[in-house]
């Protein structure tokens, strides 16, 4: 199974929103309807990132490390640069 790191951006709050999941497209249309409780109100939310991992462990890792920079500039140099 393919599990793919994510990062949503929402113009209307100026935030991003990053995550893991396995169904990429399922886990977008629920945070645009409002189903998660933490992205309700950003929404609408774009894709702006994605990459895939071959497991669960190495996508959670990166998730794990871009939250813990708590930086909007280092989430955008990580978006531009990989």
């Amino acid at each position: 199974m393919i599990y793919t790191l994510y990062i949503l951006y929402s113009e209307m709050i100026n935030k991003f929103y990053i995550g893991h999941t396995c169904k990429i497209d399922r886990r977008i249309i629920e945070h645009n309807s409002g189903q998660n409780k933490s992205t309700k109100n950003g929404r609408p939310w774009s894709l702006v990132y994605q990459k895939d991992f071959q497991t669960r462990v190495e996508a959670a890792r990166l998730e794990a490390k871009l939250k813990r920079m708590k930086s909007k500039k280092y989430v955008l140099w990580f978006i531009k640069n990989n």
